[in-house]
């Protein structure tokens, strides 16, 4: 139970796109240099997310691939579907029967299956209120925060510095 590569770098080079500007494409190769994967895999994820309605490809010298709507429209948990599927499957259980013909917890009240599915809810969860828009503007918001910061740091040490000079023995007396 948990995200393969696939899902991971295929949502990377889903986000690459995103990050162009509306109409501008990318090609395999461009992308597979930007994010350090092979074009063979990117090829392959960005099928996947052609099939699945997220990016179109425009064939030709000056093709590549676009986005296939806005990244406000495209919901993170579809994506993930399309390019892998979600951690718990119903039939997981089904996998790890151990060396019996059925898994001992199959039965309804099963704990564990309870748990991976209230796993799996949590996860849908997030994923279902979360865009491609809002990956991007969790960046954006990241490095503004972090300019911000700096920012704020600066302003301290200029009043620590105007503190400092201020000592109590000898204090500021204002013109009368």
């Amino acid at each position: 139970m948990k995200l393969s590569s696939q899902e991971e770098y295929g949502l990377r080079c889903l986000l690459r796109l995103a990050e162009q500007p509306a109409g501008d494409s990318l090609t395999i190769l461009e992308i597979g240099v930007a994010e350090g994967i092979s074009a063979h895999n990117v090829a392959k994820y960005l099928r996947l997310l052609r099939q699945g309605g997220f990016v179109d490809s425009v064939r030709g010298q000056h093709g590549g691939y676009t986005l296939a709507g806005t990244p406000e429209s495209m919901v993170v948990g579809e994506v993930l579907a399309a390019l892998g599927g979600r951690l718990f499957e119903p039939t997981f259980c089904d996998q790890f029967a151990g060396l019996e013909s059925a898994c001992q917890h199959s039965t309804v009240d099963c704990s564990l299956k309870d748990l991976w599915s209230r796993v799996q809810n949590a996860v849908d969860e997030v994923l279902s209120k979360t865009t491609v828009g809002d990956l991007l503007g969790s960046v954006e918001v990241l490095e503004t925060a972090t300019t911000a910061s700096s920012e704020r740091q600066e302003l301290l040490q200029v009043a620590e510095l105007t503190a400092a000079a201020v000592t109590p023995n000898h204090p500021i007396i204002p013109h009368q």
